[in-house]
């Protein structure tokens, strides 16, 4: 996979409260292209940060209904990626440029 391609399959980290917690047992969340695979975002992101993936795990989150100025609209639906690393490795997410 080449470099383009590995820096569309990962977008962005997604940093929560929940995520945070997550770092404390090797789990990190990052918006993925949504016609990725868990093959895609496993390579993308060893790659990318030198580390060892155990497992990827992938959720579709549906974009909310919202209203402007009185006209609805909707916003558009993403897909987020929990990703496991090995033990012992970590990714620094606040100095990250996807």
């Amino acid at each position: 996979m080449n470099d383009a391609k590995l820096y569309s399959v990962i977008r962005a980290p997604r940093v929560s409260e929940k995520t945070v917690r997550g770092q404390e047992h090797n789990q990190y969340a990052f918006e993925v292209a949504t016609d990725a695979t868990k093959a895609d975002i496993k390579s993308a992101v060893e790659k990318i940060f030198d580390v060892k993936v155990e497992s990827v795990n992938v959720v579709n989150v549906k974009g909310k209904n919202k209203a402007f100025r009185y006209r609805n609209g909707r916003r558009g639906d993403w897909r987020k990626a929990y990703v496991k690393l090995a033990e012992g490795q970590s990714i620094d997410v606040t100095a990250v440029k996807v």
